[in-house]
């Protein structure tokens, strides 16, 4: 293992840690990390954490230039500024080489969003016969019903499920709690699932208190709610690129339209700044055409 390799290894450590960052932050960072160190192996380059130089990120940054998007430039120079500020605050070296490499100016990208008629397509495409039916069928309410990341909705635990009251506590980026609201039609698919479904299951001990499992009882992991979710797309015949997000920002941008306020939608996504928030509205142009036509005292 390299001088680099180390440092990365204790820089994870200290994100999780000290910083208490979630699993999927912590392996942004470290893959965009591992790539430059990669990068330095692959070209034979002999420079150290301490003599690393503005000049040989900049060849870096050149390099990337050429091979990724702007965007993933954009994330791998902020993810090493990030590393390098790490290494001084470690003493590993007095000053960072980062600090005067910009970054790419980068458009606002606009998440995908689908239409209520399409997400009424795709959940039609379940078949609920099938013996994981009602586990999908759950999942994609839960994701559109309530908002959730796809990390919430893998660590959601039976006892985070308050059908009473109606609410669901969710444990989100940095281990920060919210509850969010549990809607009627999602309250009845999610407990249709563990009524009739999930307590067939052979369930492992280390996941009874795990609400969505595999058919062995294990918890499902990240890579099978996307093959859920893009299965049900075909089916459904939707053309547009849709992932487990998709459902979240679908969450947002139909609560926006009927009429909720920003403030609202940030609590029940739990978005640290009302900034995130605010790119709903640009998604719906005749939602805000409606909001003219209805308040402006010109169109009256």
């Amino acid at each position: 293992m390299t001088h680099w390799e180390n440092a990365l290894k204790d820089y994870t450590i200290y994100l999780r840690l000290e910083r208490g960052l979630s699993e999927n932050t912590i392996q942004s960072y470290y893959y965009d990390i591992q790539a430059f160190i990669d990068y330095i192996k692959a070209n034979n380059l002999n420079f150290t954490i301490q003599s690393c130089s503005k000049d040989d990120l900049n060849a870096y940054v050149y390099f990337l230039a050429k091979e990724v998007s702007s965007r993933s430039q954009a994330r791998q120079i902020s993810g090493l500024k990030s590393f390098f500020n790490y290494l001084i605050f470690e003493d590993y070296r007095s000053d960072s080489p980062m600090d005067l490499i910009d970054s790419p100016k980068i458009g606002q990208k606009l998440p995908e969003v689908l239409s209520v008629s399409e997400i009424d397509s795709i959940l039609a495409s379940i078949d609920l016969s099938n013996k994981q039916g009602h586990r999908n069928m759950a999942i994609i309410e839960l994701l559109y019903g309530s908002g959730l990341r796809v990390s919430e909705l893998l660590n959601l635990r039976m006892s985070d499920i308050h059908f009473e009251e109606n609410l669901i506590l969710i444990t989100g980026k940095g281990n920060k709690q919210r509850l969010v609201p549990l809607g009627g039609i999602c309250k009845k698919r999610v407990l249709c699932y563990i009524d009739e479904s999930r307590v067939h299951y052979p369930i492992k001990k280390e996941a009874q208190d795990i609400v969505f499992l595999n058919q062995n009882g294990r918890q499902l992991t990240r890579a099978m709610i996307f093959t859920i979710v893009r299965q049900a797309t075909k089916l459904a015949g939707v053309q547009k690129k849709v992932s487990p997000h998709t459902f979240r920002h679908s969450f947002a941008t139909h609560l926006l339209e009927n009429g909720a306020d920003l403030r609202s939608i940030q609590q029940m996504m739990g978005h640290e700044s009302i900034t995130t928030t605010e790119v709903y509205v640009h998604l719906d142009s005749k939602h805000l055409a409606r909001t003219l036509n209805d308040f402006h005292p010109r169109n009256n």
